[in-house]
């Protein structure tokens, strides 16, 4: 399978700070700020790339799974971005070994807009996001830049 990173997901403390350092000091594309402050949006990201985003998760997101022993340091998830086909393969793969599907599949918002997502766990506790988007006309291996 050949896909490319749609995102990766930061859990911030303080989430004005952690905009600041990526959108001034690392010069990054914010995203979403605007909405975000103005409670229209959960969480802000900022550009890494073209198909490429971090997720800046305030702590009212990520809390009560950190208590619950659930995800590692700043890192919340990751994301792979696959084409449709490839992600139904995907799907059908983690139903035959067994690999529990936590959440999904849901809309969510990603480095091309919204598309749907399935959430779940390497060996390790890891999260994973593996996510298509409708529409998007990549090749037939995997995406695109999710």
């Amino acid at each position: 399978m050949e896909c490319l990173m749609d995102h990766i997901v930061l859990n911030a403390e303080n989430d004005e700070n952690m905009m600041a350092f990526y959108a001034e000091v690392l010069q990054m594309q914010p995203e979403r700020i605007q909405e975000y402050r103005a409670g229209e949006v959960p969480f802000p990201s900022v550009r890494l790339n073209s198909d490429t985003i971090i997720d800046l998760f305030p702590k009212k997101m990520w809390q009560k799974s950190a208590q619950a022993g659930q995800g590692r340091g700043n890192l919340n998830h990751f994301c792979i971005a696959l084409n449709k086909g490839e992600w139904k393969n995907l799907l059908g793969r983690l139903k035959a070994n067994n690999v529990e599907i936590e959440e999904g599949p849901v809309p969510r918002w990603g480095a091309h807009g919204t598309g749907t997502s399935i959430y779940f766990r390497d060996p390790e506790g890891n999260l994973i996001e593996a996510r298509y988007y409708e529409g998007h006309h990549g090749s037939e291996k995997c995406l695109l830049g999710s």
